[in-house]
């Protein structure tokens, strides 16, 4: 059972309390001795808190906490456990203590008295699991009156881990594969993927009647699109309905066979691999000459290239253009190159605000003006668009299959209630991981809804006619 909170907890959380659930299964394990970890860690602090990227962010959100807790009624996994270890504002000041300690004059002199501590091999340890119990939603930062951002606290503490040498194993195997020769995360050969993209033209033939091509390696055209890999073994609908929106636009698109997978696990955990990931897939983009990187139905891919490509992208591949496909499907409906038949019934559907696209990007309207353009109509969650819940398998906790009990019962619990209560026969969302999460909520929660993408629906309501 999880440790309930009374009222005194509430405003006052005991920091001094160590996580922690032994069965929490996403742990890892460092190289380094108990005291190296010290020693390393306060030195990385040092220097991501000289750096210009995070200097006045978070020396702000560190000095800046009013302990009113008002993200614990914002949180949905400390809404579903009530344990005083899931509190946002608890999590963030295990870090927050010890940058008092050693980073301020205030914590040098007073210690405790000003909320500080020495950092402990056990501090350490609660961080290892506190860091990674976070979906990174960001929903607690819409809410916080004073603006305070623990998903970015979380995210530099997972960085601090990073460096010493604690990484969950899934991220890395993963990371690992997309930078190796293979350049993908799935670790898919060069000639299973044109055996996949061959595949995908042959069903959009018997779908369509029409021959869609999904382009390869063309020099110069206007689209460059990269989707997350996954989406070309379990998401074949919504990388068909993406051809069809480009084909029946008329657009200049190609996808890269030598680097075309858009997820980039460094948003999660490390500046370093965010970048080497980021610049490999700006150097296909670049190798090609084409103008605009369009990424696919993901978000924290999204996220990553839009928001980090003029910070971490090298200088030569900056003027790239950068855009979200939501954002290039709306664009050719705006401009009269596509246009949608009389709707076919879909049922009744739901649309879900992937925390990335939505809190992140703010890409709330495109999809559902996408959605009414195709004549479907979307029954709302409650709440939605920035109060929206999040999936619960954010952050990078649904690459790990050893974390499904905990994501169905803790991290997505609060979803499948809200999925359940819309009673809609199908959820559209607009992400991979997403995608993935509530497919297993869903069945978990035995909700009677399907799952798709927003291309699957808006590919299928396009208006059939060929292009030259």
């Amino acid at each position: 059972m999880a440790e309930k909170l009374k009222r005194n907890d509430m405003l006052h959380p005991p920091l001094d309390q160590q996580p922690i659930d032994p069965a929490y299964p996403f742990r890892s394990e460092s190289p380094l001795s108990r005291e190296e970890r010290k020693a390393r860690f306060l030195g990385a602090l040092k220097g991501i808190l000289e750096l210009d990227l995070y200097d006045r962010p978070l020396k702000m959100y560190l000095d800046t906490c009013a302990r009113c807790n008002n993200c614990a009624g914002q949180c949905p996994v400390f809404q579903a456990t009530g344990d005083v270890h899931d509190l946002p504002a608890w999590r963030s000041d295990l870090l927050r203590r010890v940058y008092r300690r050693y980073f301020t004059p205030s914590g040098r002199l007073l210690g405790r008295l000003v909320g500080a501590k020495k950092l402990t091999a056990g501090d350490i340890d609660a961080m290892v699991e506190a860091f990674y119990r976070c979906t990174m939603c960001r929903r607690c930062a819409v809410h916080c009156p004073l603006a305070v951002d623990n998903a970015l606290i979380t995210r530099i503490g997972r960085v601090l881990l990073a460096e010493i040498g604690f990484v969950p194993k899934n991220i890395t195997v993963s990371v690992a594969a997309q930078l190796a020769k293979g350049g993908n995360t799935s670790s898919i050969p060069p000639a299973a993927f044109i055996d996949t993209l061959d595949f995908l033209e042959e069903e959009l033939v018997d779908e369509t009647g029409i021959n869609i091509p999904i382009p390869r390696d063309v020099e110069g055209a206007e689209y460059f699109f990269a989707a997350p890999v996954s989406d070309y073994i379990m998401e074949a609908d919504t990388l068909m309905g993406i051809a069809r929106v480009f084909h029946a636009a008329g657009a200049s698109w190609t996808v890269g066979t030598e680097n075309y997978d858009a997820i980039n696990y460094g948003l999660f955990y490390s500046d370093d691999k965010l970048e080497e990931i980021l610049n490999r897939l700006l150097a296909e983009v670049r190798r090609l000459k084409c103008g605009t990187l369009v990424i696919g139905e993901c978000g924290h891919a999204t996220k990553a290239a839009l928001l980090f490509h003029k910070v971490f992208g090298r200088s030569e591949y900056r003027d790239i253009r950068i855009e979200s496909i939501l954002q290039v499907t709306r664009r050719f409906l705006a401009e009269g190159k596509i246009s949608f038949a009389a709707s076919k019934d879909q049922g009744s559907v739901t649309y879900h605000d992937p925390c990335n696209l939505g809190r992140g990007l703010g890409l709330y309207e495109e999809p559902r003006e996408l959605l009414a353009a195709a004549g479907i109509e979307v029954v709302e969650m409650q709440p939605n668009r920035e109060m929206n819940l999040c999936c619960g398998g954010g952050g990078g906790l649904v690459v790990a299959p050893d974390l499904h009990d905990w994501r169905m019962s803790v991290g997505g619990l609060l979803k499948a209630e809200q999925l359940r209560a819309t009673g809609a026969k199908t959820v559209v969302a607009p992400c991979a991981n997403c995608k993935k999460q509530l497919r297993e909520l869903v069945q978990h929660h035995n909700i009677d809804m399907e799952v798709a993408g927003l291309h699957d629906l808006v590919g299928r309501a396009l208006t059939r006619e060929e292009k030259a």
